[in-house]
């Protein structure tokens, strides 16, 4: 037999597979990604409860409870989907949808670690100060130039925006936030009209369209994010940002690329051109990577940083003591000494589930409520602007029509009055 004979294009590999490769691979799929899923959950879980039952800054953690929610939301719509197909899609949208919130739930746990918005907000304009050089008395609102104002510097000098970099990242997180919402439930109406077609990239088809339009909004939101980050950074060393940053970005990007990739493998003909096969690849990858997720969170969101009060709070006192020996020289000799570090912590009290979980749906909420508002209002300004920009032209045009109708009637007038007269003139002649 020939090498050649051997060789086999995407088409003919697709077409290898059995029509019940789906029926074969079911069952022990489904078995796994449900171990890889449970674990997930219940790390997840577990981590979450720690951060309850110590909830002693509020500000951070509720955000923190949120990102990790994410993991459980994750696997259990998955392994639902994986279970039964028909579940597929509106188990899609609501992960979609809780995709979107835990982003917007990152971002806002960044603020919260700098102090809050306000402490943001000096933190930008300090930097702002120093990277204009200029001193802070003789620093105003008229004389920082066109340069700040200029948002062609998010690209490159995103230093320069001073307080309108905090108003940028937020305005990046929420409209992702919103259009990945209108996005699944657009989804979901295009596939009771069947004009969805999940995974097929044909322009009668809706998901081409979505995907283009969520694809740019995710990559935007990310690099907004990563924009706030790099001015910021300094200010977040305290909780080591980058592994959570990577840890974070790794399941918002990767979920979503691997789902269209998975969709090009099947139109190329690398995959079966099976939905079922598709959807179930999906959703089994998925199962596996929120495990890896919920592992990493244990040692990246740990609770035990905040199992401790700053000393003006009330608690149970622990004192850690550390000693190290090192050696010294006096003179010619080496002697042996021992370095002693006295670290005394105030043990936080238990908190309530219940109050804790009060907070992150109240407060929380209300704070997703106000962004969402303010960043309708930030997107409906310019339309607000343009819209009267043009009923100004159509009003000026109508007045301008207006007095040249009178001015050619009050022609007409004086032309019919001259006429009048000479007629008037001539009759006395004769």
């Amino acid at each position: 037999m020939h090498a050649t004979g051997m060789r086999l294009a995407p088409s003919n590999i697709a077409s290898a597979f059995s029509g019940n490769t789906y029926k074969d691979l079911h069952q022990p799929a489904f078995v796994i990604g449900g171990c890889f899923a449970l674990a997930a959950v219940v790390l997840s879980l577990f981590l979450i409860l720690q951060h309850l039952r110590s909830y002693t800054n509020p500000a951070e953690q509720k955000w923190i409870v949120a990102v990790l929610f994410m993991v459980p939301v994750y696997a259990s719509e998955s392994i639902l989907s994986l279970w039964n197909p028909r579940l597929s899609l509106a188990c899609d949208i609501l992960r979609n949808c809780y995709e979107a919130f835990a982003l917007y739930s990152f971002g806002s746990y960044l603020v919260a670690c700098l102090g809050g918005e306000r402490r943001v907000i000096e933190l930008l304009e300090n930097k702002l100060r120093k990277q204009l050089d200029k001193p802070l008395l003789e620093e105003t609102d008229e004389n920082r130039g066109e340069e700040q104002r200029s948002y062609i510097n998010f690209f490159f000098r995103p230093c320069v925006l001073g307080k309108d970099l905090l108003s940028i990242e937020k305005f990046g997180l929420v409209q992702y936030m919103i259009l990945k919402t209108v996005c699944a439930f657009l989804a979901f109406l295009l596939e009771l009209f069947g004009v969805y077609g999940d995974g097929e990239f044909k322009w009668y088809y809706g998901y081409p369209y979505l995907a283009v339009v969520l694809n740019f909004s995710q990559v935007w939101a990310l690099y907004c994010l990563v924009k706030f980050y790099n001015v910021t950074h300094e200010g977040l060393e305290p909780i080591k940002p980058l592994a959570k940053f990577i840890s974070f970005k790794a399941i918002v990007f990767a979920t979503w690329w691997q789902g269209v990739g998975i969709a090009l493998l099947c139109a190329i003909g690398v995959l079966p051109k099976e939905e079922k096969l598709q959807t179930g690849l999906q959703d089994f990858l998925i199962c596996i990577e929120m495990a890896i997720a919920a592992v990493a969170h244990v040692f990246v969101f740990s609770a035990k940083p905040y199992h401790y009060l700053p000393p003006s709070e009330h608690g149970k006192v622990v004192a850690e003591k550390t000693e190290e020996i090192v050696t010294v020289e006096e003179g010619f000799k080496e002697k042996p000494a021992v370095l002693e570090n006295s670290e005394i912590q105030i043990q936080a009290p238990g908190t309530s589930i219940t109050k804790s979980v009060q907070d992150i749906v109240v407060e929380g909420g209300q704070h997703v409520v106000k962004d969402v508002v303010l960043t309708i209002n930030q997107a409906m300004g310019p339309v607000e602007k343009g819209v009267t920009k043009i009923q100004e032209r159509f009003h000026r045009q109508s007045v301008s029509s207006d007095d040249k109708g009178e001015g050619s009637e009050l022609e007409v007038e004086e032309e019919s009055i001259t006429a009048t007269n000479i007629s008037a003139e001539v009759e006395r002649e004769m």
